[in-house]
């Protein structure tokens, strides 16, 4: 219920040209507005021509409607066509207590129009402005990649009893005596003889950790950004595999590790071969001459490293040489190899001229390519299109992991704490979020689980279900567990958990029959609680609706008329302890 007190001015916001005010197409804009819970009762948007001949503009009309919630506010929003390629628009908040227009930050009883001498003199830039929708400017992903289901690999970890490859440690001589080394022995060719398995998983996007000539058996520190890591494999053996992928009509990322290098890299060497001679010498951050390598972990390298590890200086990526030979290596992998799309990692640690460069480079080659930008933390700076298409969301792990699965779980903060994730971005954008659970950086979620398989597959329901792109780490779907670097990057399993891998497989079936790109997301509030998170999926192919019980009782619930897809314990009341129920 609304209250008759009035309108908390405080909690209003708008910022125009941002996730509050953006295009999905040349004719179709979202406005948004925030206002304080509760505390106002209708919210109109009125919108007209910016260039309107007349004056004074003529506006048309939008009851906003609230979209979603959180803790503290309310979320007005509204998604119209327009006619108009350049748009002034103002808003109207209500409640019982009093009324106010909202423009140019400001609250007031009047419009912007002011009568001098019996003349009209109507002041309409001080309304809010979309200033024009530029086709080039409206942020986006590529269309195939919001439809995407994707299956994460470690290279180095995918091998198995299934391919009767013992895992073991390998090391490979290159011809300039450069040592690369594995740890369990995975390559290219066993991910090639399982591509049947993980094409029947239901996945149709292949992510690979670093797959390039390197020292560690993880390939975070490339020594050759043009040819494949021995221990893996060789480029032909990853043009077949690519081959194989696209064959099947899936997809294949690949990692690109540009913040940092080897220190056995050949422009690091030459500058610690030739000092301040060599012409590499403005490639990296803080170089103390002469640069060596450190010879004891207490010694402090005489150059900026990635996290302090020594074995990976940081490049210099503001430096115009780097940026031409990394765009370089990225157009290289799509043209010759025709890859889809690069991970790119640390990516916040990058100069962003350095990321436009690339970006160009890349979609020159191939406009559909994907570019996933490793930012942890909100990346809207980041996704304004001209940079990446995406991040990795890490964030709709940490809500899951606090509040679906962890000790405080409660699902009413988890269903407001999504709602502030979604509202973080345009809507496009959103639906093209690298959403993941686990991934090489992190425990494993089970493991968080603590290997309890009823939370592991409530957080799988609202990976799958939620908007965005769902990633899984290889594994994920055999219930893989491990707390600590070497256990979560553990040899990939194959028949350890059968029933987890059918509940993966059906799971990810009703994703591709029921959401499509347009698909609404929104909390059914009224079933929403502490202990219980519905929410529904509404689109062209049908209404689908989502309760998860997060607590450790069961919970009354009413399908009504409603025909059940999938069920935790069969098609019955209630809803179980850590069960779930869809249904449409």
């Amino acid at each position: 219920m609304k209250n008759n007190m009035k309108i908390n001015r405080e909690a209003v916001l708008h910022i125009p040209l941002s996730n509050y005010a953006f295009a999905n197409s040349e004719h179709k804009l979202t406005i948004r507005i925030r206002t304080q819970k509760d505390n106002v009762s209708a919210c109109t948007l009125y919108y007209g021509d910016r260039a309107c001949p007349s004056t004074p503009v003529v506006f048309e009309e939008i009851q906003m409607e609230i979209k979603a919630r959180d803790e503290l506010f309310d979320y007005y929003e509204a998604t119209f066509e327009t006619p108009y390629a350049r748009v002034c628009y103002y808003f109207k908040l209500q409640n019982e207590g009093e009324w106010t227009y909202y423009y140019s930050e400001r609250f007031s009883n009047e419009l912007a129009i002011l009568y001098f001498e019996r003349n009209i003199m109507e002041e309409r830039s001080e309304y809010y402005q979309y200033p024009y929708i530029l086709r080039t400017e409206i942020p986006d992903v590529p269309a195939w990649f919001k439809k995407a289901v994707v299956y994460n690999i470690f290279p180095d970890s995918f091998v198995g009893e299934k391919s009767g490859s013992p895992t073991q440690p390998r090391e490979v001589i290159l011809e300039n005596g450069k040592v690369c080394r594995s740890r369990l022995g995975g390559t290219l060719k066993e991910v090639i003889k399982n591509l049947d398995y993980i094409q029947a998983l239901g996945v149709n996007c292949i992510y690979f950790n670093p797959i390039f000539a390197a020292g560690e058996y993880h390939k975070y520190d490339t020594i050759d950004y043009y040819h494949i890591d021995p221990c893996l494999g060789t480029n032909e053996e990853f043009k077949h595999l690519v081959e194989e992928i696209h064959k099947r009509e899936m997809k294949i990322i690949i990692d690109g590790v540009f913040n940092h290098c080897s220190w056995e890299f050949s422009a690091f060497e030459d500058v610690m071969d030739k000092g301040e001679n060599s012409k590499y010498i403005d490639w990296f951050y803080d170089l103390k001459f002469p640069v060596r390598r450190p010879q004891s972990e207490k010694e402090k390298p005489g150059y900026a490293c990635f996290a302090y590890e020594p074995k990976m200086p940081k490049l210099n990526t503001s430096n115009e040489e780097v940026q031409k030979y990394f765009a370089n290596v990225g157009t290289y992998w799509i043209r010759e190899y025709k890859i889809d799309g690069w991970r790119l990692d640390v990516a916040n640690e990058i100069d962003r001229n350095f990321w436009r460069k690339f970006r160009e480079a890349v979609k020159k080659e191939n406009k559909e390519a994907i570019l996933i930008g490793e930012v942890w933390e909100n990346a809207e700076s980041w996704l304004r299109g001209d940079i990446f298409d995406s991040t990795m969301n890490y964030e709709f792990r940490r809500i899951c992991r606090d509040h679906i699965i962890g000790d405080n779980k409660n699902a009413l903060t988890a269903a407001k704490q999504l709602e502030q994730m979604r509202l973080r971005y345009p809507t496009n954008l959103v639906n093209g979020q690298l959403n993941l659970l686990d991934s090489h950086d992190v425990p494993r979620f089970l493991s968080l689980c603590r290997g309890d398989l009823r939370k592991w597959k409530l957080a799988c329901i609202l990976l799958m279900l939620f908007p965005g792109v769902p990633s899984l780490f290889y594994g994920d779907e055999q219930a893989i567990c491990g707390m600590k670097e070497n256990e979560y990057r553990n040899p990939m399993v194959w028949s350890q958990n059968t029933q987890l891998c059918e509940f993966v497989q059906k799971i990810i079936e009703i994703r591709k029959e029921y959401i499509e790109e347009d698909t609404s997301y929104e909390v059914l509030w009224e079933e929403t609680n502490e202990k219980r998170l519905t929410f529904v999926r509404d689109g062209r192919k049908g209404r689908l609706f989502v309760s998860l019980n997060v607590s450790d009782m069961d919970q009354e619930w009413n399908r009504g008329e409603k025909n059940m897809i999938l069920s935790s314990v069969g098609d019955k009341e209630p809803l179980e302890a850590l069960g779930y129920k869809i249904y449409i």
